[in-house]
């Protein structure tokens, strides 16, 4: 049985409401996962890594634009397929962590999934939710199989050698020396923006869209990613956030290259820039209004 999202009808920008979907989205999650326990570490880690309490931005961002779109909130599939972009982020996340990547002891205020398990398991779980969430989307209800077969498409570019991964191995390669601006926001595109845009237009899949729609939400989300990742950096070395402080520390980011005032107005510019990308999301305001709720809530914390 799949979970179920109640006051459906409501508008979705109040905090409570989001808090019923941040609900529906663990219940669903708990449910996809496998049980894990003392004798499958590596399911024990799946479940760790991506039960954690987090923010779900991502898989929020799917259901909101979908719903702004006009899908149906009742649709059979879509909260699945919400539940496989967390997946992927989660899986991310952990491969990120290890000692040969970012070497963090802290994610979401608790040990990193290497520090808990191991980092053998960490990879197998990390790659376990991968394989996962490629299955959840595939097999999806509500979808056609063109959409299932272009929304798994979609995930998988914004995970390979074009996206994550290639972001990843240049900030690792590239992010001890120095980096013009243009180099470090194509990094930050591989990085953030392309699974923004891969959970956009997975929304846009579900709601039939229209090709002008989808590139509009294209934009959208590198300008969404960009402004994320600028966050990320100026959040560094504060304290609170779940995460390693200072982490940033002798990297080539655009907070060292510029100062975090600039950082903070270009942040701005991005969220301005999303924003006039986002009016193609005519029947309702949910998205804008989350967007804007979070980058708010996140910048005032260390302002």
């Amino acid at each position: 049985m799949t979970a179920t999202i109640t006051n459906a009808k409501e508008p979705l920008s109040q905090e409570s409401e989001l808090r019923a979907l941040r609900d529906a989205l663990h219940q669903r999650l708990d449910q996809l996962l496998p049980a894990g326990g003392e004798r499958d570490r590596v399911g024990a880690a799946m479940r760790e890594g991506a039960l954690a309490p987090g923010k779900r931005i991502r898989p929020l961002l799917l259901l909101l634009a979908a719903y702004d779109l006009g899908c149906d909130k009742n649709h059979p599939g879509l909260l699945d397929l919400a539940c496989a972009v967390e997946m992927v982020h989660a899986a991310s996340l952990m491969l990120d962590d290890i000692p040969c990547m970012d070497n963090a002891a802290l994610r979401r205020g608790r040990p990193t999934i290497h520090r808990q398990f191991g980092q053998d398991v960490a990879i197998l779980a990390a790659v376990a939710l991968l394989s996962n969430a490629f299955g959840v989307v595939a097999g999806a209800e509500g979808l056609t199989d063109a959409c299932r077969t272009q929304a798994v498409a979609e995930l998988s570019a914004a995970v390979g050698l074009q996206g994550l991964v290639q972001g990843q191995f240049r900030d690792l390669n590239e992010g001890a020396t120095a980096r013009s601006e243009e180099a470090i926001a194509d990094t930050n595109d591989l990085k953030t923006s392309m699974l923004f845009s891969a959970t956009l237009q997975i929304a846009a899949l579900a709601a039939d869209a229209t090709p002008a729609v989808r590139q509009k939400l294209g934009c959208f989300a590198r300008d969404l990613g960009q402004a994320f990742q600028l966050l990320d950096d100026l959040a560094d070395g504060c304290s609170g956030t779940g995460k390693d402080i200072n982490k940033d520390a002798g990297k080539s980011t655009l907070v060292a290259l510029l100062g975090a005032e600039a950082v903070r107005s270009r942040l701005h510019e991005h969220l301005h820039s999303a924003d006039r990308h986002l009016s193609v999301c005519q029947h309702g305001l949910a998205t804008r209004r989350f967007m804007h709720s979070w980058f708010s809530q996140q910048l005032a914390t260390f302002s």
